[in-house]
């Protein structure tokens, strides 16, 4: 069974802006993200990505917008010598539509863990609000809450 850490994104690992990030020239790494997760990745951990992008359900950008920024976070993840197994996102917005993936709810971390066999007793969820954190214990992971934008070097060492 593998070790996770599931990150959500942005806050965690660019820029919060205030605003969707949706275009390339604006998505930028949050400070010293990679370290952190070289030392995690030192300690067995893979890595997955959970993210709401509820832009596309407003129709503010789309689907291809978010493969383009998420392609060059993967570029990010590679150049830093760290495999990011997978990437789950929610187009959908609670303010048009209805869903069950859409953190709070969990399905996005479901099938992640089915998929994956993530040792959900070893594993994390790092996230940047509380809706991350209710996602997380809705599936018994531990889950540590940052600041939007914190370095998670901060946190490393809660991390077993």
């Amino acid at each position: 069974m593998r070790k996770v850490v599931f990150l959500d994104r942005d806050g965690v690992i660019n820029i919060e802006r205030g605003e969707y990030t949706f275009e390339i020239e604006d998505f930028k790494p949050v400070e010293g993200l990679f370290e952190a997760l070289k030392v995690l990745k030192e300690k067995g951990f893979e890595f997955i990505v959970i993210t709401n992008q509820g832009g596309i359900s407003k129709g503010i950008y789309n689907h291809n917008d978010v493969i383009n920024v998420h392609c060059c976070m993967q570029q990010w993840f590679k150049d830093a010598n760290i495999s990011l197994l997978d990437i789950y996102y929610c187009p959908h917005h609670s303010f048009v539509e209805k869903c069950i993936c859409r953190k709070p709810d969990s399905l996005m971390l479901e099938k992640a863990i089915a998929k994956y066999n993530v040792n959900i007793e070893k594993s994390y969820f790092i996230g940047d609000s509380r809706r991350d954190e209710l996602a997380g214990q809705k599936v018994g992971l531990k889950t540590i809450r940052v600041t939007a934008n914190e370095n998670l070097n901060n946190y490393i060492n809660q991390i077993n």
